[in-house]
């Protein structure tokens, strides 16, 4: 049953154009391969040794089976489906930044703050009047985590210390141990994620969790 029209502003439905992973008749393949196996097959009239015939015969009849298994991995033996996905749209991107926006600047802070997709691609980077300009990046990358470990920044480095058994992410390119970057999930589908950055990492993390907020109605 295809999904309702989302609301205006809210995350929609999107169709990836892409092929989902064959699906095969597994009874069908071994019903083929047991009837070529089965199959007697011709050996050319030579003088050779009774154990050399016997040996022709296997090898024949485990080349049919290989070539039935082969035959059902075709694309005629699939079913192509079409993957629906929920995303981040622009509007919804744009009502998030803001939130984040306006609940830094009950503290008189100046921040930055970046939206991204499911894919981690930016939809939305806005800035409030006078930011760092170091602060771009940083929200950018903040979003970035969230997205990519489906969980607050401030979470994910306290897990990855030096150390500690999941250290070894922060060698990933692009992300960064910082608080301040929120995912943003429609149940427990990670759709995108919010960074902020301007403020503490604690209130940066606090700022983009209000963005978050200000959109509940939309996630559910």
């Amino acid at each position: 049953m295809a999904p309702a029209a989302p609301r205006t502003g809210a995350a929609e439905w999107f169709p990836l154009e892409s092929r989902a992973a064959p699906v095969v008749n597994w009874a069908a393949v071994f019903a083929l391969a047991r009837d070529a196996a089965a199959r007697p097959a011709a050996v050319p009239r030579t003088n050779t040794s009774v154990d050399e015939r016997e040996e022709v015969t296997m090898w024949t009849r485990v080349g049919l089976a290989t070539a039935a298994i082969a035959a059902c991995m075709l694309p005629g033996f699939a079913s192509a489906q079409v993957q629906m996905q929920r995303d981040i749209t622009w509007k919804l991107g744009l009502a998030i930044a803001e939130g984040a926006i306006e609940a830094c600047a009950k503290n008189n802070v100046a921040v930055s703050v970046a939206v991204v997709d499911r894919a981690g691609r930016v939809r939305v980077f806005i800035s409030s009047d006078n930011p760092t300009p170091h602060s771009l990046e940083l929200a950018r990358r903040k979003a970035y985590t969230a997205r990519t470990f489906r969980r607050p920044t401030l979470e994910w480095a306290k897990a990855t210390e030096p150390g500690k058994d999941a250290a070894g992410q922060r060698m990933l390119a692009e992300v960064i141990p910082l608080g301040g970057g929120v995912p943003i999930n429609v149940g427990n589908d990670t759709i995108g994620a919010v960074g902020v950055s301007g403020n503490s990492q604690t209130g940066d993390q606090a700022c983009a969790q209000a963005g978050v907020d200000k959109v509940a109605d939309e996630l559910k």
